[in-house]
């Protein structure tokens, strides 16, 4: 018998299954407030379902709820990393930084990544599978529970290509943004790509108010393909065709991704050339200088290149700004720490 995702499930979805198993609707919406608002770890506590529901509801459905398997906090800045253990034994990670403006959570939307990215740890692997929608929440769900902390902000900027796990993701965002969940503004929600052309078109007719942060790391197609095997499949003409047709679908200005690697794109020729690509599109730069990893040897800019790089392109009209590192004495670089923790085991 296939179990039903129970945690996946929209609040229409979840009423017809209630009504599926012989419970009256209004079921649905008690149990969708224990889940997405008062965030239940599991049935046990949902105190106003019968003993006989709840029988029924472990029987014929998976309730997704993650462990934590490890807990770093920054002595730097407070910056929390978790390792969350899914119920097949699978690891993800996820990281909770603390602004002036709120709090703000990097989930991951898949376990791996098929990408290749040069740069990033955790595409080293490979993908293993994507998240579930539930999976992709409960990261958000256990770290405000453990905290104690509302959750404003999230970024889907975890381990994973989010565009390429699109159908769960479009629920999460669904849910996740749900008036009758923990209602979070789809305004403060980023999903970032590193450029899947199709799928950004898709995003664009869905209506969402989301921002959407490329992976862009090269202001030409020679460089990018070096970093980023993806580029081999879309031109960077093509992606930003479609950059512009997500901001003129949704009036939603980009965040442009540039991670600095020092003697590979961060020159003032390469600032020159990204200020020419960029000059028409709709958006901000974010410079990322790179966290290095032990398994590439690309080395982070220094700060005079850094400041160089930013300058240009201000005095050229391009808005800018330096991603300010979180967490760096914690594995800072994204998937680290779930890298180093197989590799103990």
């Amino acid at each position: 018998m296939n179990k039903t995702d129970i945690k996946s499930l929209d609040l229409n979805e979840l009423t017809s299954f209630i009504r599926s198993i012989g419970e009256k609707p209004f079921r649905g919406k008690q149990i969708y407030e224990w889940m997405h608002q008062k965030l239940a770890f599991n049935y046990e506590e949902m105190t106003n379902l019968s003993k006989s529901l709840k029988e029924k509801l472990q029987q014929s459905t998976v309730y997704t709820s993650l462990t934590v398997v490890e807990e770093k906090i920054s002595e730097i800045d407070g910056t929390r990393k978790y390792l969350f253990g899914l119920s097949d034994g699978n690891i993800i990670e996820s990281v909770l930084m603390r602004y002036k403006h709120g709090n703000s959570v990097c989930i991951s939307s898949q376990v791996g990544c098929r990408m290749g990215c040069r740069f990033c740890a955790s595409t080293l692997d490979g993908l293993e599978r994507n998240l579930t929608p539930a999976e992709m929440l409960d990261q958000i769900y256990r770290i405000q529970s453990i905290t104690g902390e509302r959750v404003s902000n999230v970024v889907v900027m975890g381990s994973g290509e989010p565009l390429d796990n699109y159908e769960n993701l479009i629920q999460f965002i669904k849910l996740l943004t749900d008036e009758n969940g923990l209602n979070i503004s789809q305004r403060n929600l980023t999903v970032s790509t590193c450029g899947i052309v199709p799928e950004i078109y898709k995003l664009a007719e869905e209506n969402f108010q989301i921002t959407l942060a490329l992976s862009l790391h090269a202001p030409n197609d020679q460089v990018r393909k070096n970093l980023m095997p993806v580029a081999n499949r879309y031109s960077l003409s093509e992606v930003l065709q479609a950059c512009q047709i997500y901001f003129q679908k949704t009036g939603r200005r980009l965040t442009f991704e540039y991670s600095l690697v020092s003697g590979v794109n961060d020159n003032l020729t390469e600032a020159a050339a990204l200020t020419s690509l960029l000059k028409h599109q709709h958006g901000h730069v974010n410079l990322i200088p790179v966290n290095p990893i032990k398994e590439r040897d690309f080395v982070q800019s220094d700060k005079k290149s850094i400041d160089a790089f930013k300058n240009h392109l201000e005095k050229n009209g391009i808005n800018v700004t330096i991603r300010r590192e979180m967490g760096r004495d914690i594995n800072g670089a994204c998937g680290q720490l779930r890298k180093s923790f197989l590799n103990q085991e």
